[in-house]
């Protein structure tokens, strides 16, 4: 399923309320989704997928999804697609980067199992925005609980920053009582994009197991 705003939601009190009714309606509906899928043996994972425009959140989707990488324009409003990874239901919500639509993230935070935060490696002008970004998604309210996965995108191209230096760049080590996992990709090609889905069924499943009680960051 694939959806959009428009550009004249944003701003307009009636059109913005009629969205945030249709995110609510989808938690509902999600959580239902859940125990059913617990009953097979199944999970779902409620994913948000954030990160400044032109990180590649939007082809990184579709990737997913579908396997194949499709022409994208810059995102007004929210994908959401549903990706299958193992026994684990991926439901992403990949959310448009553009500074004027950031306040609108934390419209998607409730229900959140894990954040997935894509950054252009080869934006090192912008790298400390996406860390003032990042920081503030993580320490919102409903967002506390949620496993981190981060991509450093574009690793193909020359001049593209490396997974520890965009680690140290959003404060990574600085986390406490926080789990995450920074993977290193190139959505074109999808390299990396399964190993960081099967750390987040890992962790999804550990979680599950003795619930939210690990400590610091996974390897890279």
């Amino acid at each position: 399923m694939m959806c959009c705003i428009g550009k004249t939601m944003v701003g307009e009190k009636d059109k913005t309320k009629e969205l945030f009714v249709f995110v609510n309606h989808q938690n509902i509906m999600g959580q239902a989704f859940r125990k059913l899928l617990d009953t097979f043996g199944n999970s779902e994972m409620r994913v948000v997928m954030l990160g400044l425009d032109a990180a590649g959140k939007t082809t990184i989707l579709y990737k997913l999804h579908i396997g194949e990488v499709l022409s994208t324009v810059p995102t007004i409003g929210f994908n959401v697609e549903k990706v299958q990874y193992k026994n684990v239901i991926f439901t992403v919500w990949d959310v448009g980067g553009q500074e004027k639509l950031r306040p609108l993230w934390r419209h998607y935070f409730n229900n959140t199992d894990g954040l997935i935060y894509v950054v252009d490696s080869l934006d090192r002008e912008r790298i400390g925005k996406a860390k003032l970004e990042f920081q503030a998604i993580i320490r919102d309210p409903f967002m506390l609980n949620a496993i981190i996965l981060v991509f450093a995108n574009k690793q193909d191209m020359r001049g593209a920053m490396t997974p520890m230096e965009v680690c140290e760049g959003l404060g990574l080590y600085e986390l406490k009582n926080r789990k995450w996992h920074i993977q290193g990709t190139c959505a074109l090609r999808g390299d990396g994009l399964y190993e960081g889905l099967d750390w987040l069924a890992s962790t999804l499943k550990e979680h599950e197991a003795t619930g939210y009680s690990s400590i610091g960051p996974s390897s890279f």
